[in-house]
């Protein structure tokens, strides 16, 4: 049995915390600031925690050795 891959475009997109959840990226931060107001622009610095149900599927099928 070959080794299973890890989907590199999921592999950017997430990385696993210590204790084996699921952290990522928000979105909407890249571009058109502008009409932003600066609270919301603040809480999309910080990641986000993926759900439990989310995360299952993420680390079994795209991050296997995660």
């Amino acid at each position: 049995m070959p080794k299973m891959k890890t989907k590199k475009s999921a592999a950017k997109r997430y990385s696993l915390t210590g204790s084996g959840k699921v952290r990522y990226k928000k979105m909407n931060l890249r571009h058109i600031l502008t009409k932003k107001d600066s609270k919301r622009k603040r809480k999309l610095r910080r990641g986000g925690i993926l759900s439990p149900a989310c995360s299952r599927m993420i680390k079994k099928q795209l991050l296997p050795y995660g």
